[in-house]
């Protein structure tokens, strides 16, 4: 007659892993982890400007995101990426002005902060810090680079 077979021979050789290398998903993970942190400051958009050197204190963020505003060497006006006039700027901030909240004296409370070039006139940017002011904003910050010039 036939033998049984089953269960009467052992398996030679290893024993089945049941446990998961991640080594490779750590790898990939890192891979990744570079590839973002490459191009993550790449993917902020704006105006290229060179900003004046100064040495000052870090302004304390808070919840709500500021305005900002940029003037290249040129002069041009822009609010992030569009361009626009001094009379457009004015419009939007009255626009922008209505929308936002207010204190006691009337005047909104919203951050603005200027980025210039360093070559462009200082009268430009006071011109543009008065238009500011005049459409009720009074919290106006100008940003610099934070390292200090050495010439």
């Amino acid at each position: 007659m036939g033998a049984a077979i089953t269960g009467r021979h052992k398996r030679r050789g290893r024993a089945v892993m049941a446990d998961i290398n991640v080594t490779p998903l750590v790898d990939v993970m890192l891979v990744l982890l570079v590839i973002f942190m490459v191009t993550a400051p790449l993917l902020t958009a704006g105006v290229s400007l060179n900003l004046p050197k100064a040495h000052a204190n870090a302004i304390s963020q808070q919840d709500n995101k500021p305005l900002e505003i940029s003037l290249d060497s040129k002069g041009d006006i822009f609010i992030g990426d569009k361009r626009m006039t001094l009379d457009e700027l004015s419009d939007k901030l009255q626009a922008i002005a209505q929308g936002g909240t207010e204190d006691n004296s009337g005047k909104n409370d919203q951050r603005v902060y200027i980025k210039a070039d360093s070559k462009l006139d200082y009268g430009k940017v006071m011109v543009v810090m008065a238009t500011i002011n005049t459409a009720g904003f009074t919290k106006i910050a100008l940003v610099t680079d934070p390292t200090m010039r050495k010439d």
